[in-house]
């Protein structure tokens, strides 16, 4: 049984009894038992944990989890400390310095983010080490498609920030007229070129968050 330990653990209750998503957990024992999965188990869900949905403020939809060793820990785009940051991140970084003047960081774990209100959500959840996309279609997009809806549903408005040709499909999910969407180019060296780099996603999140009196987001890396 799935324990988030916040307010997702009653939302998310019936989800977690589906026919699908019990066919998935079978498929996840086995490829665990069987594979090297990554994230470790006990991260999968650290999105949900990590970021309340009466706290999401914003939301950052990847794609699938790192698939190096100690990459993945839970939180699209983001390692762990200690752990090398990856070319996508470090052009996050870089476009983050340019937007709000915030420094390149130290490390590549953003754990504060997720607990300043972004939730940081990849579509599928799971991934074989040294295969991207392994975990495609086995049930995953199902639930976070669900995560996603019922976001949409919340009268509080919130940012949803889709960078990259597979988070921009799932904007047709985004109905809600409360919410705003941002759309660029993935910040992958093979495409932020093409407009990612410039985007000013963050200051853009912040300035309509607080059009809509919220806080703004805090996002400085701790």
């Amino acid at each position: 049984m799935v324990h988030l330990e916040n307010d997702w653990d009653e939302i998310l209750k019936d989800e977690f009894k589906k026919e699908y998503y019990l066919k998935l957990r079978r498929i996840l024992k086995y490829e665990y038992t069987h594979k090297t999965i990554y994230p470790d188990m006990y991260d999968i869900f650290n999105a949900l944990k990590c970021t309340p949905y009466s706290d999401v403020k914003a939301v950052i939809i990847g794609q699938d989890p790192y698939h190096g060793k100690g990459q993945a820990h839970g939180l699209c785009f983001s390692v762990k400390k200690g752990v090398p940051c990856p070319p996508s991140l470090i052009n996050i970084f870089k476009e983050l310095q340019s937007d709000l003047g915030i420094p390149v960081a130290s490390h590549g774990e953003l754990t504060s983010w997720a607990k300043n209100g972004v939730l940081l959500l990849n579509a599928v959840l799971t991934v074989r080490e040294g295969q991207p996309n392994s975990h495609k279609d086995i049930g995953w997009e199902i639930f976070t498609d669900k995560v996603i809806s019922i976001l949409n549903e919340c009268q509080k408005p919130i940012v949803f920030i889709l960078w990259g040709a597979n988070a921009k499909k799932k904007a047709n999910l985004i109905t809600n007229p409360s919410h705003k969407i941002l759309t660029a180019a993935h910040p992958s060296p093979l495409s932020a070129y093409n407009g990612f780099f410039g985007c000013k996603h963050f200051s853009k999140t912040n300035e309509f968050l607080e059009s809509v009196g919220q806080e703004p987001i805090d996002w400085r890396i701790e």
